[in-house]
């Protein structure tokens, strides 16, 4: 049995479709991200699966039992989901270390545990009118943890963040999944932040399911071009200008720009419009006479205004 099951959560307001008809699973220690563009409803979507929003329609289960909403109880949430918003508090001047004990008492074993995964055994001493954003959050999140939930659902969990910070909260979530066996869902709109760390990205648009699969699956397979666009640049081609590289499509060809080379001698002639670096690799614009195509390069060898020629890397869709 699946550990929660999300059935036609439909949710609205005057005038506004926020969540229209949303259903989905998640297996217990399964890593689901939920993404889309700022408005398409994975806040509210999060809301309503932890119990703090309530939904118009449809039925949130986690292990079998109903969630309900803040409408429905008197204190909203489930006691088996902690919810950690991207607008989270902590009481101002307070010693970190007494405001976690204050949640709840733990041996010294756990205790310790806890404040290692989260990386904040180093500030146990500080007030936290003395720690940063990303302190903050680590201890919101301890926060959460010392209650050992068995879902944890996290709101957009690395905006904001330097990468310093972003980077040590990836590591504490892959603690959190890997020594706590915690399963974990998050909403973000960032491609890095979720093609690495999910094993199943959910798309949402205008709060409507767009596409569902593996990261491989949406990265190469995009259904759209909202979607391609999500996940980084892309080059997008007509039936009729996919041929000419050998590729025969019904319908336009959305084509990541490491799937092309370049080369002097075969493929379809062009024109170096700029070459961009990018710290790992770089990439380079390409003027055909219809069509700009963005290449991806791991060394450079080329200079604008070379004239080179373009062909596909592959013929086929990544399996």
């Amino acid at each position: 049995m699946a550990l929660l099951k999300v059935q036609h959560i439909k949710k609205q307001y005057p005038g506004r479709i926020i969540l229209d008809d949303i259903s989905f699973q998640q297996e217990a220690l399964q890593k689901i991200a939920i993404t889309g563009e700022s408005g398409a409803g994975k806040s509210t979507l999060l809301k309503i699966i932890s119990g703090n929003a309530q939904k118009d329609s449809g039925t949130v289960l986690f292990n079998g039992e109903k969630v309900t909403g803040p409408e429905e109880k008197l204190l909203a949430g489930h006691k088996g989901i902690a919810y950690l918003s991207q607008h989270y508090e902590l009481h101002n001047n307070y010693v970190v270390k007494d405001l976690i004990w204050f949640q709840v008492n733990m041996d010294e074993a756990q205790a310790t545990q806890l404040f290692d995964i989260c990386r904040i055994s180093h500030l146990l001493g500080r007030r936290t009118n003395q720690l940063s954003g990303g302190e903050k959050q680590r201890i919101a999140l301890c926060m959460l943890l010392v209650k050992y939930p068995k879902l944890l659902v996290l709101d957009e969990p690395f905006s904001n963040l330097d990468p310093i910070h972003k980077n040590t909260l990836k590591a504490v979530l892959e603690d959190i999944t890997g020594r706590l066996q915690m399963t974990c869902l998050l909403a973000s709109h960032d491609p890095h932040d979720t093609l690495s760390w999910a094993d199943e990205i959910i798309v949402i648009k205008e709060g409507r399911m767009v596409q569902q699969g593996t990261p491989k699956e949406i990265y190469y397979r995009p259904v759209n071009e909202y979607v391609a666009g999500m996940f980084g640049k892309y080059n997008s081609l007509t039936s009729e200008q996919a041929s000419r590289f050998g590729i025969q499509t019904n319908q336009p060809l959305l084509i990541r720009p490491e799937d092309f080379t370049i080369n002097e001698k075969e493929g379809q002639p062009g024109t170096i419009q700029k070459i961009s670096f990018w710290g790992s690799f770089y990439e380079a614009d390409i003027l055909l006479p219809d069509l700009k195509i963005t290449v991806r390069l791991t060394n450079n060898k080329w200079h604008q205004g070379q004239q080179v020629f373009i062909h596909p890397s592959i013929l086929i869709p990544h399996s």
